[in-house]
């Protein structure tokens, strides 16, 4: 297990540094200056000596691969370095937004993963082949609505028209209830997809066979059985679906006006503040690891016989 679980760190260390390394490269590539859009600023009354001094304050100055060692430096030890158009640490500002935007991410994969074992479990037991039918096809439609246009919808109908989620001064649990939902939406349909397959899959195995020989009914076997069966592979996609939440969140807290990660990214794209853009995608891609490195280090709990194969192997 200690070879199976190094391998998997390292291999978490290397996704870590290739995030940062082409976020830094692509930000070092947009066009603009942030420092410039700033502070050259007539309202300011910065002279060129003012704004150069400012420049070298931020070390924009210094050759591309200077600012790399010296970021990737700051990373280690913590420090986001600060934010051009705030003027305060990244830090600071991520500290303030991450909450709001852990709590929606976390409530929208727990809705989500709600939803996706009602459609995959309900289909597979309803006696009616319309229904399944029906509740296999609702993925499919659930990936295709875009994010925004079902977060406006949502504000129309249970919002306007019903008057059952207020959107002005709502409560703290109010204020969630629509962009949870609309997080949840098209997170929740590869995970039906994909548990649905899996339940599919498990039925036909020759173990299902001989305890509905046994006389065992569909239901039981499902939830004794095929349950755990079915679960344990849907565990890889909800890893890979819960890292892309920091993603979703960006167009839902906009649309919803929300003050977490998504709306601090947003205003960030637009002035170009790179540093707050670099921390955010090293952010993104830690929360993508973590869950995913968990994900990973589950399976032999769960699964024997994975144990047995990582023993080895160690």
């Amino acid at each position: 297990m200690s070879g199976y679980l190094l391998n998997r760190l390292g291999q978490a260390l290397f996704v870590l540094w290739a995030a940062f390394t082409i976020s830094f490269v692509l930000l070092q590539a947009m066009p603009g200056d942030a420092v410039l859009i700033k502070f050259q600023n007539p309202e300011l009354g910065l002279n060129p000596q003012q704004i150069a001094d400012i420049r070298a304050s931020y070390a924009a100055d210094s050759a591309i691969w200077v600012q790399y060692l010296q970021t990737i430096g700051r990373f280690l030890t913590g420090n986001f370095g600060y934010s051009v158009q705030v003027g305060v640490p990244v830090s600071t500002m991520l500290g303030t937004h991450l909450p709001a935007t852990l709590k929606l991410a976390s409530l929208g994969f727990a809705l989500a993963a709600v939803f996706a074992v009602a459609i995959a479990f309900v289909s597979s037991l309803t006696p009616f082949a319309w229904l399944r039918g029906a509740l296999q096809s609702v993925p499919s439609l659930f990936i295709s609505i875009p994010t925004f246009w079902l977060g406006i919808m949502l504000i129309q109908i249970f919002s306007f028209r019903l008057k059952l989620v207020p959107v002005i001064n709502p409560g703290p649990w109010q204020e969630l209830i629509l962009p949870v939902v609309t997080l949840a939406v098209p997170i929740s349909a590869p995970l039906a997809q994909v548990l649905v397959r899996n339940i599919d899959d498990v039925l036909t195995r020759p173990f299902v066979a001989v305890a509905r020989a046994k006389g065992a009914t569909r239901h039981w076997v499902l939830w004794r059985h095929v349950a755990k069966n079915a679960l344990l592979p849907t565990l890889t996609i909800a890893g890979v679906l819960f890292g892309e939440l920091i993603a979703g969140a960006v167009v839902t807290e906009t649309v919803f006006g929300l003050n977490g990660i998504g709306g601090l990214t947003e205003r960030a794209v637009g002035s170009q503040d790179a540093a707050v853009l670099q921390a955010i995608v090293v952010l993104s891609a830690l929360a993508f690891v973590v869950i995913n490195l968990i994900v990973d280090l589950l399976f032999p709990v769960l699964d024997p016989r994975l144990r047995t194969k990582a023993g080895a192997t160690a």
